[in-house]
């Protein structure tokens, strides 16, 4: 060990002196470094803050950058016309409001059910919704909305007050009133509110124009029952189907949005809704950075018809469309997958006496191109029945226009009986789609066109393809079938004639729709 010399108290102080003027010459380097970290502050030596001119031309410097924008502007101007919304359901069983299930106020297996089964909270629920779990009691729920009109008429979702006894809502500055539901619309998840009581409430302007990707949104909200919550973001993405129905074209955006937001207003930063809150992707039930909004068209669209007739009306052409995939454009000989393919015309629907036919596809409305089936539903929705459209369409491999009169789209879907399979055969196989098959008209309730499947090869291709046992196979290549040798004579003919692919034409369900298949394999 290597021996130290002992040092004075004298000569201990004077080291202690340099080592100070050391540590505060680093210190000057590191702050000088820092530039504008200093904010004008400096240390005498008793230890207190105190400003001095090195520091106060630090503050200058930063005086001279760029500052941070922030949204306390828009806020101040937009938040008072933002409310939260409080209903009840009254004191009665959960079947008795609205069909309501153990864990879902929605109807089982109806589209807003599977919607907030896959973007809802971790229960299915939507956000904000509680109650009892069965039995008897009071169902309550909470959620946002926004004024449109200074004498009180607001907006919010359908399933925020959809069922509602009473509905309540609080402003911003903390004052109740009552509301009354003015009209809903389930299939764009809207309603239009009364707010009663005022006259002069302040109110929000719709967005005229689309948001762009990237562009700043604020979302505005009754989160968790905190009440008025703003949070900011960017819109993410546009025109988003999340599968709760056919007319799906969300705005996505990141800015944090959790339970009770629903319903609540996305602003730009010029102040305007963009949008209204309808849903989160969560996992947990918390925010994780995607939400969706109904645009502020679609709203004001429905909003306006609410308004005036209490309902919305939609033009309709009755058929059951599908997509366009590869493989079906590839079966129909077309050039690009695009276009609404036309599964089945409902009996006596317009389309049907327009002389539109399964397998048609409907490629443009007025001779605008529509580009796929969502773009088919919205584009004749935006038309009121009565109205007369001219559709373009492919008939055949050759294209041909069909004008005729909308109709108007039924708000309730009747739903169809299934069929009694019962003891009905094997039936006979299908190698090459790896089925099992049984006439149609063998089995009760089943009708008379085509053949049912009995058995499927879980490991086959129609098993890949999502066959189910009960669908009914109409059609195979457009040729109708009534007997799998029918069936294995249209797979063979198009082998023959070199084809990669042949289109299905299945009824499941009730639904028709067509199935594409390789004819590669099998």
């Amino acid at each position: 060990m290597t021996n130290r010399p002992t040092m004075s108290p004298q000569e201990k102080s004077s080291h202690r002196s340099v080592l100070s003027a050391r540590k505060w010459a680093l210190m000057a380097s590191v702050v000088a470094g820092l530039g504008a970290g200093a904010y004008g502050l400096g240390i005498n030596g008793a230890g207190n803050w105190f400003s001095t001119p090195a520091a106060a031309q630090v503050s200058s410097e930063v005086r001279k950058v760029a500052q941070p924008v922030g949204f306390a502007d828009i806020v101040e101007r937009v938040k008072p016309s933002v409310i939260s919304v409080k209903v009840r359901m009254g004191d009665r069983g959960r079947d008795d409001v609205a069909g309501l299930s153990d864990d879902s106020p929605f109807q089982p297996g109806s589209p807003m059910e599977r919607f907030f089964r896959r973007f809802g909270g971790p229960d299915g629920m939507p956000p904000g919704m509680r109650g009892n779990r069965g039995g008897r009691g009071m169902v309550t729920g909470q959620g946002s909305g926004f004024l449109i009109s200074a004498d009180g008429y607001a907006v919010t979702n359908n399933h925020v007050v959809d069922g509602a006894d009473k509905v309540e809502v609080t402003t911003d500055d903390g004052k109740t009133y009552t509301a009354k539901v003015i009209g809903t619309d389930a299939r764009t998840d809207l309603a239009l509110i009364k707010v009663e009581g005022g006259s002069n409430f302040p109110y929000a302007k719709l967005s005229e124009g689309k948001p762009r990707i990237g562009d700043w949104v604020l979302a505005v909200g009754n989160p968790f029952g905190l009440g008025g919550t703003v949070t900011a973001g960017i819109v993410s993405a546009s025109g988003r189907d999340i599968g709760s129905g056919p007319y799906d074209d969300f705005i996505q955006i990141d800015a944090p949005v959790n339970k009770g937001n629903s319903g609540g207003p996305a602003f730009n930063v010029e102040g305007e809704v963009i949008g209204v809150n309808t849903a989160i992707y969560s996992p947990s039930g918390g925010n994780v950075g995607i939400a969706f909004s109904i645009p502020a068209n679609t709203v004001q669209a429905v909003i306006t018809q609410l308004k005036d007739k209490g309902m919305v009306s939609r033009g309709w052409i009755g058929v059951q469309i599908q997509p366009v995939t590869q493989e079906i454009a590839d079966s129909l000989g077309l050039k690009k997958a695009e276009g609404a393919l036309v599964a089945e015309p409902q009996a006596d629907g317009p389309a049907a006496k327009a002389g539109i036919e399964s397998g048609d596809v409907i490629i443009g409305v007025n001779d605008t191109p529509v580009k796929d089936a969502r773009e088919l539903a919205r584009t004749i929705g935006g038309f009121a029945p009565g109205n007369t459209v001219k559709l373009n369409i492919i008939h055949k491999g050759k294209e041909k226009v069909a004008n005729l009169t909308l109709g108007q789209l039924p708000n309730t879907i009747e739903a169809k009986a299934d069929f009694d399979r019962g003891d009905v055969g094997r039936g006979a196989d299908v190698p090459r789609l790896g089925l099992t098959v049984v006439p149609a008209s063998s089995v009760a309730g089943a009708g008379k066109e085509g053949v049912v499947v009995t058995d499927i090869d879980p490991k086959g291709l129609a098993a890949d393809r999502g066959f189910k046992e009960g669908d009914v196979i109409l059609e195979v290549g457009g040729k109708a079938v009534a007997g799998a040798g029918d069936v294995r004579d249209a797979l063979s003919a198009a082998k023959t004639e070199n084809k990669n692919s042949i289109l299905l034409r299945v009824r499941s369900g009730g639904a028709s729709r067509f199935v594409a298949l390789p004819l590669s394999k099998g």
